[in-house]
């Protein structure tokens, strides 16, 4: 305890030492310059000049300084940047400076930003327009002059045309209709179908995503982009002042700028598939491995980097979502029409989010107003008697303050029994869901923004035996029956601030309050469990001297009450868990180093020491290279993260060692990771390929022991070696208009020292491959469109438990067999209000054989539905509509 107040006085007195800093002169000035490059050139020599602080932005052209003016002058500063070779609106550079500048740093000299040549009457105005490359360049800035523009400049990155023009002469109107007329879509004028697409075959910009993205946009009437304080992923993993809702051009898209190797997942991927929750959104993905956990319940796991998704920290809105006794369940409980997008970062992730992320973070952004009101609606069926509605409506209440309400109900009444063993394929029941999220942005005026959610759900299922009955006690029947109830409310708010004048300078505090609980049995055996959880972040962040040195620092608090019931047995437990974080980025001109550590003072495993440690170098603008390495920490959940296997008669039996959970030992891993990403040109088009290794190392690991008895489930911890290597490559292209192809393969090697000796892991296959491969035809005049899209996944042998012991009639292989299965999904667009879709899931039809062992005798000791390595369901199809209001 002394120890964690000494602490915590400590990083009170830094904390308080940033906010309340020495106030000193602060002003901005007009700088001229291109790139990274010329920004540590302009910021090193304002540093040199005696500035405290230099930020400079390259899209706004604008000098942010805090300098001393007792030992510094704002015209000594201005002087020596122009010495260096950058204009200013003070000082011009040299012709023979400025000639000795790296191309990339050559900027547009003319206009000047001299006062003696800005007193002009000429308007100098920047609007969104459209465009892809130089050619796009050279026929935007070309019709602007023929309008009548004296000056146009238009810059790919940010979607924008600079104008200077007499208003005597001509307008704003008249330049951007000129621009239209040649094929360009612009925040005025639409150009028109026909002169689109006379346009070369780079030029073909994307016409159905937000103005200012590179590469797409929406129509001409729509308002320009706004700061959105709704989308809290850059306020506490950036910077406040970048928090904004975009959305993405690309179905997924890898982050260049990112340290991690991190794919940003956006609806039009979500689209491609089923997505009736949160399990369901990687069908599609390369990164993420789908399976079903067991015969009887139907539910989904993840598993990445060749670990169970327990590994893989599960975050929505960048809070703990999915942990605890919601791990075999809670993807299920996050509809997939409530998603807005997707982040996946594969390794270590930042310390700011805690210290279970051991395989990566996937975190799930919510829908949020973005630009324009908009209600939807969306009604699915599939061919198993699975039925689904959801509503979905964010608006703007005023100019500060947006909502969104997020309803969904589903009901599954089919009851499948494909295989005629007796038991249902999946179970029937119903899932009511609701959620309100309020925002508030006044970022920039008052600095302040503010997000708020709440959310409610209660899933009810029944499986097991064709005969059971769910209204008949289970005492006066003899078929075998599963139940599974539950309840989750959540409520959050994450507030921010960003400090007056300093951008780089922001603090932010998150917190949540979670109740999670379930009520199930699955033959004879009950199991009730209860989580209350409470979740704290306070995260500060500003820079040291210049936006080349970034930090963040800030404390934690995590709390969690644990009450389970396992036939007899009562388990209850409450870790109480303080922490500290500091995490340090240097940014140069190639590369990127992100260093941060934590320390946990848990009150059940001890203090913990968290490290991470993530490096991107630029070896070309095509070519990045990504290192990682990082220590992560959990405690085991063995019932909640084993119900894979309850469907069973299989007794559960603890090996403990003295540990204060479940008298277990926490577990502990170190994973490290190497990537390389290049992008290259194929078929004459943009392709990408990305190969990634990571291995992850285990210590006082808790193992599931499957093989020691074929009627036990043994818990222990590791003692030995543990490990997990993966390696992936992964290729994106686009071999013609509108079609794009991603494959990928995977290998595993996942080995543990188990009781019995080293082994591999079962379930787990060690090669798997993946094709994906979408078509969108070209929108009509109507916006309507057909898309097909189709997915296959191969899927090499497995380990499986060893079973010898049974009877011959109740044994399984050593290894299952490899099989494929296909998706595939065909939608067509009307318009921009209606769409319909229709879709098949396992398309090949590869189910399991026999996936229940001794079926005839579901209370007898060798009966076990948790020996799952396949589909257990045949071909499926599905239809849907889509409505926007």
């Amino acid at each position: 305890m002394k120890t964690l107040l000494k602490s915590l006085f400590v990083f009170s007195l830094l904390f308080s030492s940033f906010i309340f800093a020495q106030t000193i002169t602060k002003s901005t000035f007009m700088v001229k310059g291109e790139c990274d490059m010329c920004k540590e050139r302009i910021e090193t020599a304002a540093q040199k000049s005696g500035a405290t602080t230099a930020v400079w932005n390259a899209e706004s052209q604008k000098l942010e300084l805090e300098f001393d003016p007792t030992k510094t002058s704002a015209d000594l500063i201005l002087k020596n940047i122009a010495d260096v070779g950058h204009d200013n609106e003070k000082y011009t550079a040299s012709a023979e400076v400025y000639e000795k500048l790296p191309g990339c740093c050559h900027y547009e000299r003319s206009p000047s930003f001299l006062s003696a040549e800005t007193k002009t009457e000429e308007p100098n105005e920047e609007y969104f327009v459209r465009g892809n490359c130089d050619m796009c360049k050279a026929r935007i800035e070309t019709a602007a002059k023929d309008a009548g523009a004296t000056e146009a400049f238009w810059n790919a990155e940010t979607q924008k045309v600079s104008l200077e023009f007499d208003p005597a002469q001509t307008s704003a109107d008249v330049i951007l209709k000129k621009i239209a007329d040649v094929g360009h879509d612009n925040e005025k004028f639409s150009a028109t179908d026909n002169m689109y697409k006379k346009l070369p075959g780079c030029c073909l910009y994307d016409r159905d995503v937000a103005l200012g993205v590179k590469g797409s946009g929406v129509h001409s009437d729509s308002p320009k982009p706004k700061k959105d304080f709704s989308n809290y992923e850059d306020h506490f993993q950036k910077s406040l002042e970048e928090v904004r809702v975009v959305k993405l051009a690309d179905a997924t898209a890898l982050s260049k700028k990112e340290t991690g190797l991190t794919f940003n997942i956006g609806t039009k991927e979500l689209l491609k598939a089923a997505c009736c929750n949160l399990s369901e959104s990687f069908e599609t993905n390369a990164t993420v491995d789908v399976s079903f956990s067991n015969a009887v319940t139907g539910t989904k796991q993840l598993k990445m980097l060749g670990l169970d998704q327990k590994y893989t920290s599960l975050t929505k809105e960048l809070l703990p979502s999915i942990r605890g006794l919601a791990a075999p369940y809670g993807l299920n409980l996050i509809p997939g029409r409530w998603i807005g997008g997707i982040q996946l970062t594969k390794g270590g992730s930042t310390v700011v989010n805690g210290y279970e992320s051991i395989t990566g973070q996937i975190n799930t952004e919510l829908l949020k107003f973005n630009e324009k009101p908009e209600t939807a609606l969306n009604v699915f069926a599939d061919a198993n008697g699975r039925l689904e509605t959801n509503i979905t409506s964010t608006t703007q209440l005023n100019e500060k303050w947006n909502q969104s309400v997020l309803l969904h109900g589903n009901a599954t009444i089919g009851k499948i029994d494909s295989n005629d063993d007796g038991f249902l394929d999946q179970p029937t029941g119903n899932q009511i869901n609701a959620a309100y999220l309020l925002n508030y942005n006044d970022l920039e005026n008052s600095g302040w923004g503010t997000h708020f959610g709440i959310s409610f759900v209660k899933d009810e299922r029944f499986g097991g035996q064709t005969d059971f009955n769910k209204k008949i006690d289970r005492s006066q029947q003899n078929a075998y029956g599963v139940g599974i109830d539950l309840s989750r409310f959540e409520i959050w708010n994450k507030t921010g601030y960003i400090f007056k004048d300093k951008p780089y300078q922001s603090i932010g505090w998150m917190n949540q309050f979670t109740t999670h609980q379930q009520d199930s049995f699955f033959g004879k055996r009950n199991y009730w469990g209860k989580q209350n959880t409470f979740y704290s972040n306070l995260v500060f962040e500003s820079i040291i001297g210049n936006s080349n040195n970034k930090f963040k620092t800030g404390a934690s608090f995590l709390y969690d009450q644990f009450d389970e019931h396992y036939l007899t047995q009562n388990y209850q437990r409450t870790e109480t868990v303080p922490g500290l974080f500091f995490e340090y980025t240097l940014t140069g001109l190639k590369y990127t180093l992100v260093a941060g550590a934590r320390t946990d003072f848990h009150n059940l495993a001890g203090t913990q020491f968290t490290p991470r440690l993530n490096f991107k170098y630029d070896l070309s603008p095509q070519t990045i290279l990504r290192l990682s390495a990082g220590r992560g920490f959990r405690t085991a959940n063995i019932f909640a993260e084993s119900q894979q296997y309850f469907a069973s008669n299989r007794q559960i039996e603890i090996l403990g060692n003295g540990g204060k959970i479940y008298d277990l030992k926490p577990e502990i891993a170190w994973n490290y990771g190497a990537s390389v990403q290049q992008e290259f040109k194929l078929f004459n088009r943009k392709a990408s390929l990305v190969a990634d290794f990571f291995r992850t190392d285990f210590q006082n690991q808790v193992l599931t022991d499957l093989d020691i008895s074929p009627q036990k489930i043994v818990f222990y911890n590791l003692e030995g070696n543990s490990f997990a290597n993966s390696f992936q490559t992964q290729l994106d292209f686009t071999p013609a208009r509108n079609l794009e192809i991603r494959l990928a393969y995977k290998y595993y090697d996942v080995q543990a020292d188990f009781a019995g000796g080293k082994r591999q892991v079962p379930f787990m296959a060690k090669n798997r491959g993946f094709f994906n491969a979408s078509y969108s035809t070209d929108k009509n005049e109507k916006d309507a469109f057909w898309n097909i899209d189709a997915t296959l996944q191969l899927v090499g042998q497995q380990k499986l438990p060893n079973l010898d012991s049974n009877p011959a009639a109740y044994r399984i292989p050593e290894f299952s067999a490899s099989y494929a299965t296909l998706n595939a999904q065909i939608s067509r667009n009307f318009n921009k209000k209606i769409r319909a879709y229709i879709g098949g899931e396992n398309l090949t039809s590869y189910t399991q054989n026999n996936p229940i062992i001794d079926v005839q005798n579901p209370f007898g000791s060798y009966f076990d539905a948790g020996m799952i390595y396949a589909p257990i369901m045949p071909a499926n199809v599905y239809v849907g509509l889509d409505f926007k209001f």
